[in-house]
């Protein structure tokens, strides 16, 4: 896939054309999480994308600049461009399907899709899976891994303030083996689930949680969202699923029950 104009070299994607003999429900975007999340989220995204693909949605995976197969290293990243990624996205897949548009965000994809809704002129629904309120928790909890390792030395603290300064003055700085740029930084840190401005009564969120033990209560600040969007004229939905965070565990996990109660929301 060609690279959004001004930005050099290709983006690697995978699409998943809709079944043939199912009514065609639309298309899909797939926005990845942050640095190693990314990978670890791979098999439980291909896995989603192939069933949503079986339900008649053209999805569409996508690995932003400077990761996985596409081009460019993490370093060369900004948020911006990041943005500038999921809008020639979106214009590709509307090329191929006119259909009702989907943004799926998983973690920092969720912040990426808002932001990226507010610049599209047409309106679109979004699939989030387990949404942060902001990116600036993720870029503080990415920067503790650079910590971690002294936490015993009670050097914590004074490695994070290092690594703001540096982020401060322009310079990038390496975090378990990323070159984490000042312009993705900066903008993680600013990104929050904002309202994107409705442009149709009809717009969905499908707000999906993981919870592996029995407590499927909301936090109180994902309620407020939920109910922010409510008020903004979004038909929300929450749903609890049983699972592990298989974007932050040790080996690469499944995640059965997230894809099965997904495919039924959206195909049903």
């Amino acid at each position: 896939m060609p690279a959004p104009a001004g930005t050099r070299g290709q983006r690697f994607a995978l699409f998943h054309l809709a079944a043939s003999g199912v009514d065609r429900r639309g298309a899909v975007l797939y926005i990845h999480p942050f640095a190693e999340e990314m990978n670890k989220s791979r098999r439980v995204a291909a896995l989603q994308a192939r069933a949503l693909a079986q339900g008649g949605f053209d999805v569409l995976q996508l690995d932003l600049l400077g990761c996985g197969d596409s081009s460019g290293n993490f370093g060369d990243a900004t948020w911006g461009l990041w943005v500038a990624d999921v809008l020639h996205a979106c214009q590709w897949l509307r090329q191929r399907n006119p259909g009702p548009l989907w943004l799926w965000g998983l973690r920092a994809g969720c912040l990426l899709a808002v932001d990226a809704a507010q610049r599209l002129a047409e309106p679109c629904h979004f699939l989030f899976w387990q949404p942060p309120s902001n990116g600036k928790t993720l870029l503080q909890q990415f920067m503790r891994l650079k910590a971690a390792g002294d936490l015993m030395g009670g050097q914590a603290k004074t490695i994070m303030q290092s690594l703001r300064d540096q982020l401060a003055r322009g310079e990038p700085v390496e975090i378990a083996g990323y070159q984490l740029s000042p312009g993705l930084a900066s903008g993680l840190a600013q990104a929050t689930l904002s309202l994107p401005a409705a442009k149709d009564a009809a717009q969905r969120v499908e707000w999906f949680e993981l919870s592996s033990g029995g407590d499927a209560t909301l936090s109180p600040v994902a309620s407020q969202a939920i109910s922010q969007w409510q008020q903004a004229g979004y038909s929300v939905t929450s749903h609890h699923v049983n699972g592990s965070a298989f974007w932050q565990t040790i080996g690469i996990e499944d995640a059965p029950a997230l894809v099965a109660s997904t495919r039924q929301v959206l195909c049903n």
